[in-house]
């Protein structure tokens, strides 16, 4: 009996329609004369939570961390029971079994972790399903291929969760335990991709908010020749006064001087250089998911999500092909497909769809069709299914056309222009400009404003800036050689401001993830990833916006709805260190996840290398204060900060990391008085007492612990002057000690404190000389000044 496990139930349903009937269902599965059809819901194995390794987890400490499985456990999903309960029973009865996941990474590991986790020993064959219409589903079917071939894709997935799950799990505890250090509620989460896409638009709105805008000038001359006149741009010697850093001029005086003197004329210009090449544009490339997300975001305003959801139901309609794709190309046996998609597209209830496919030239094979660039998936192009597009919802019909739109100009013929440099030189000075001349229109027919509706025009600009043509100036040239002498007609300055860079949205976010190279630090890894994938997957990406939105680390801000970070957002990021906020490890990571795709490397290798970088992170993690503006940081521990609280004597402040740290001091004008507690030591040093620093050295016959000089409360001085009389064995926490009479303390029931009323105050001599602190430390911190023996009170 062959056994099909299909991702989700609408998958399994289309692959038991094409297979020899009748169908009858069943409770979780469907039996066919060819076989059972089976279904998962998605991961239904999780990863086991740290308290499920060990119940001591379950309680959030650094000391812990960080937290690496030496063997890796599943959990079966709760929700998922009596399914994977199904599926087990066909198992155990199959005598062949057919992978059906995704033809994607994550579509791999989720049926392939359950079949591990059952120990499956029998013959595993893989079905890939790039479109989900009959055809496509029998011609996979008749071309399944050994499941062990995609053994490196599984590896990849399974790299990339293990490694999450470790990133995750540790180091969001390592910070939430800081910002508890330091008096702040919630989780910060942290996470491999999440973390530093976070980061890039608290950089973009910190950009924004220091941005100052800059006034340059411009200057523009209107030269002639026999054959016409043109418009040309002055451009600036690297010598020219007045300039910024940025070679452009900030001075109106020099712009207004040099209108003056061009206008002198006492000499003629001349072409320095003319170049005339000709240019073709090859035919936009057909959509992955991401491509897709991008362009319907500034065509259409829809959030990733939104994009991902809509092209999922247009693949369950059997209308598009599989949407989780990263490939932009397509295979070379699909080319004879090409004439019943057309067909189907110039009968279409759309005209602009059908006029187009009406001019399609089927001898035209665009770049797209390359076996080489295909791996387990294809571009996203429309099947040979025919559409009613009204029948489809708004969405969807704008999703389908873009989709459609992209297939229909791989047989438009490519564009092509002659591009035109020119450069002028008058009265030693450079001016230059530029011009293009199309040829052919070829596929940009489709693209650019070919119709008088408004909308359109502008959809059509959005769409040229998404292929990245050149701006330049659309000048008409007169006939001009090199050489040919110009006249200066006349020129004009035009005074300008820099812009502030844009708010990202969630289309221009998921944009700059898979453009995750133009965002990296270090120069020799820009150039590395400028090919590989960017972050995250194309899955993902979309996920993990919609997460940190939810999380409350992004508000959607105005009717394009930017992104903007939250407070929590400058909390986490400014935390965490370059590794976590900058993509380069995190990039670099992809790359490798890639490569252990296709064979090169090992999963054991890369978490090592993942469990090394977490364990780092986790050590910097107890020594991050996140402190914000207007907070103090605690001058004892230097984690916490100090909280302004009400005891029941009046207001004081304590470090928020009580009990490991018991700093207090004093209320003046509601700022905590720290400097009436500080003291300078020469020749003894502030004890730790959490035993995180055991480096001492011998005085005479006193053990003395070696710290930097920090701030000490009256009763700790007591303390610490008691422990000269102590053998070493400091302890985890400090609790008062009592008082033992010494040369430097003065032991007096004689004055009560004035500030509790409990405590007597005791003579301690200090540094600075005496003084008076009250018995009840910590829960009381008053401290005296010394007058010949007696409490100032």
């Amino acid at each position: 009996m062959r056994l099909y496990i299909a991702e989700k139930p609408s998958m399994g349903a289309e692959i038991a329609k094409c297979l020899t009937g009748p169908v009858q269902r069943k409770d979780g599965y469907l039996i066919t004369k060819d076989g059972i059809v089976t279904w998962a819901f998605g991961h239904i194995l999780r990863q086991a939570e740290p308290e499920e390794y060990n119940a001591k987890y379950k309680n959030w400490k650094a000391e812990d961390l960080p937290i690496i499985p030496k063997q890796w456990k599943m959990i079966i999903d709760e929700s998922c029971k009596k399914q994977f309960g199904i599926i087990k029973n066909l198992i155990d009865k199959a005598d062949e079994i057919v992978h059906a996941g995704d033809p994607d990474r994550e579509g791999q590991l989720l049926i392939d972790e359950v079949l591990d986790y059952l120990n499956c020993q029998k013959p595993v064959k893989r079905i890939l399903l790039n479109a989900l219409d009959e055809e496509s589903i029998k011609k996979a079917n008749k071309d399944l291929r050994d499941n062990r071939d995609f053994l490196n894709l599984k590896k990849s997935a399974l790299a990339r969760a293990r490694a999450d799950w470790l990133i995750g799990m540790n180091l969001s505890r390592a910070y939430t335990l800081a910002a508890r250090r330091a008096g702040k509620k919630g989780v910060f989460a942290v996470g491999r991709v999440k973390t530093p896409t976070l980061a890039l638009v608290v950089r973009r709105e910190r950009e924004l908010k220091d941005f100052k805008p800059v006034d340059y000038f411009t200057i523009k001359a209107i030269f002639a020749n026999e054959n016409g006149e043109f418009s040309a741009t002055w451009k600036p010697k690297d010598t020219q006064a007045g300039l910024d850093f940025e070679n452009r001029l900030i001075d109106e005086n020099i712009a207004k001087a040099l209108i003056g003197k061009f206008a002198q004329k006492t000499e003629a210009g001349k072409i320095t250089a003319y170049q005339k090449a000709q240019k073709k544009e090859a035919q936009r490339l057909p959509f992955s998911l991401s491509s897709l997300q991008v362009l319907a975001g500034k065509k259409y305003g829809y959030d990733p999500q939104l994009v991902l959801d809509t092209a999922q139901k247009l693949y369950e309609k059997k209308l598009t092909t599989y949407p989780r794709s990263d490939c932009e190309y397509l295979p070379q046996s699909q080319f004879s497909d090409a004439k019943i998609i057309l067909q189907n597209l110039y009968n279409i209830n759309e005209k602009q769809l059908a006029n187009w496919a009406k001019k399609c030239d089927l001898k035209t094979k665009s770049r797209a069709w390359n076996d080489k660039k295909i791996t387990a998936h294809h571009a996203i192009i429309p099947t040979k299914v025919k559409v009613n597009l009204m029948s489809l919802t708004t969405e969807e019909r704008n999703i389908y056309f873009l989709i459609a739109q992209a297939y229909i100009a791989q047989f438009y013929p490519v564009h092509i222009y002659d591009q035109t440099k020119i450069s002028i030189e008058y009265m030693q000075e450079l001016f230059v400009t530029s011009g293009r001349v199309v040829k052919q229109m070829g596929w940009k027919e489709l693209y650019v404003q070919n119709n008088k509706e408004k909308s359109l025009n502008e959809d059509d600009k959005k769409e040229g800036k998404e292929d990245n043509e050149e701006k330049e100036e659309q000048n008409s040239l007169p006939l001009m050689k090199k050489g040919d002498e110009v006249e200066y007609v006349k020129g004009e300055y035009d005074k300008k401001s820099t812009k502030p860079p844009t708010r990202f949205t969630s289309s221009t976010l998921l944009a700059g993830m898979k453009d995750i190279h133009k965002y990296v630090k270090d120069v020799e890894v820009k150039k590395k990833l400028k090919d590989i994938y960017g972050i995250g997957t194309e899955a993902t990406r979309a996920t993990i916006i919609e997460d940190l939105v939810k999380r409350n680390f992004l508000q959607l801000e105005g009717k394009k709805k930017y992104l903007v970070p939250t407070q929590s957002a400058y909390i986490l990021i400014d935390a965490l260190p370059d590794e976590m906020t900058y993509p380069d490890s995190t990039a670099v990571w992809e790359d490798y996840l890639h490569s252990l795709s296709e064979g090169q490397g090992t999963i054991e290798e890369f978490l090592a290398k993942q469990a090394e970088f977490t364990q780092n992170l986790c050590i910097k993690a107890t020594k991050t204060v996140l402190v914000q503006e207007h907070e103090y940081k605690c001058p004892r521990c230097n984690q916490g900060i100090l909280v302004k609280r009400k005891g029941k004597n009046g207001e004081f402040w304590g470090c928020s990391n009580f009990p490991n740290c018991r700093m207090t001091c004093n209320d003046v004008d509601g700022k905590p008085d720290i400097e009436k507690t500080k003291f300078n030591f020469n020749n003894y040093r502030q004890m730790s007492y959490n035993n995180s620093d055991k480096n001492y050295i011998k005085s005479g016959q006193n053990e003395i612990f070696q710290q930097d000089n920090q701030l000490i409360s009256a009763w700790d001085l007591i303390a610490r002057e008691n422990t000269k009389k102590m053998n070493f064995a400091p302890k985890e926490k400090f609790s008062a000690m009592p008082i033992e009479k010494n040369k430097n303390t003065k032991a007096t029931s004689k004055y009560l404190c004035t500030r509790c009323k409990e405590g007597n105050l005791r003579r301690i001599r200090g540094k600075n000389g005496w003084f008076w602190a009250c018995s009840n430390y910590p829960h009381c911190t008053a401290t005296y000044d010394d007058n010949n023996g007696i409490p100032v009170l």
